[in-house]
């Protein structure tokens, strides 16, 4: 498994340069439509009983990244450390707002969903560089110790740079989406709803797209690929799920809170890995894409099968 998924690495990505702006519009209208369904009223009245939303903010910003961390750590002679450093990416971005529809499916507290969603997103203008280049970084280190597996990639990122592009692709749409949602409440209110559906189907879009494009690709390696980021995934809704517990919120809450865990803006990593300057065109992060690639897909299937059930769970209780 191991050689399999380091001849990965070397794999060039059929992905262009037009393709990489279309990405990062489609991400852009996403955050948009993210803020346009940001109510201070919301806000408020989670606010009131931040206990969930203080569980949800840990395991989204703190949790999920040590976890990831310790899973790298464990397997880091399974896995590469592309492989490792994508998946580390992942779990350092903030929520995806396709959450917000699954948990509404589930019967969850979507209040705390949206609040979510937004605070981490408007966060991850800092929390993401600094988790991915803090993780990154002490698992980089301990592979130079440890690892005698082959020579490590030079996978060096730029903080600041990392930083400017996340406020660029999250912190104008959030501002502008905000900014309208104060002038126009009313008609916010009616097209977010339609906005962040088309833009959710404009991204899957592009990212089937992007697989069409590299087909040999994914039928070579998705076999590897399905089952790390399958574990991946679900160690991020069971964080969720376990925080939940921990802090002992109401059911609505840890299923909000196990719904946002689980569900990661992988778009926001695809975005960051196919801009050249932050990762070089040169440097072989094949494994680093098409895990964040993956994780678009599956954690929408994964969410959609949890929601399933709990959405059944809940009419079965109400009869």
């Amino acid at each position: 498994m191991y050689e399999t998924l380091l001849e990965l690495d070397q794999v060039r990505i059929n992905f262009s340069t037009t393709g990489s702006h279309v990405l990062n519009i489609i991400l852009g209208f996403i955050m948009f439509g993210v803020a346009l369904d940001i109510q201070p009223r919301k806000f408020k009245e989670i606010l009131k009983k931040p206990k969930a939303l203080i569980g949800g903010l840990l395991a989204q910003m703190i949790f999920l990244p040590a976890v990831t961390f310790l899973i790298v750590l464990l397997f880091h002679n399974v896995i590469t450390p592309t492989i490792a450093m994508g998946m580390i990416l992942v779990a350092a971005c903030p929520g995806g707002n396709i959450s917000n529809f699954i948990c509404n499916y589930a019967k969850g507290k979507i209040e705390l969903s949206v609040t979510m969603t937004a605070m981490t997103t408007i966060a991850a203008i800092l929390t993401t560089p600094f988790n991915f280049a803090f993780w990154g970084d002490i698992y980089m280190r301990y592979l130079a110790k440890h690892a005698t597996n082959e020579l490590l990639p030079n996978l060096a990122i730029d903080p600041v740079q990392m930083f400017h592009t996340v406020f660029i692709l999250l912190g104008i749409p959030l501002v502008l989406g905000m900014f309208c949602a104060h002038l126009f409440p009313e008609l916010s209110k009616k097209i977010a709803p339609w906005f962040q559906r088309f833009s959710i189907l404009m991204f899957a879009a592009m990212i089937i797209i992007a697989f069409s494009n590299n087909l040999y690709i994914f039928l070579n390696y998705i076999g590897y690929i399905f089952l790390i980021v399958l574990v991946h995934n679900a160690s991020a809704f069971s964080t969720g799920y376990m925080t939940g517990l921990a802090f002992r919120v109401t059911p609505k809450e840890r299923l909000a809170v196990t719904i946002e865990v689980g569900i990661q803006n992988s778009g926001l990593a695809l975005a960051l890995l196919f801009n050249p300057r932050i990762f070089s065109p040169d440097l072989a992060i094949g494994g680093m894409l098409l895990i964040a690639a993956w994780w678009g897909i599956w954690h929408i299937v994964a969410g959609l099968i949890l929601g399933t059930f709990w959405h059944r769970r809940s009419i079965i209780e109400i009869e």
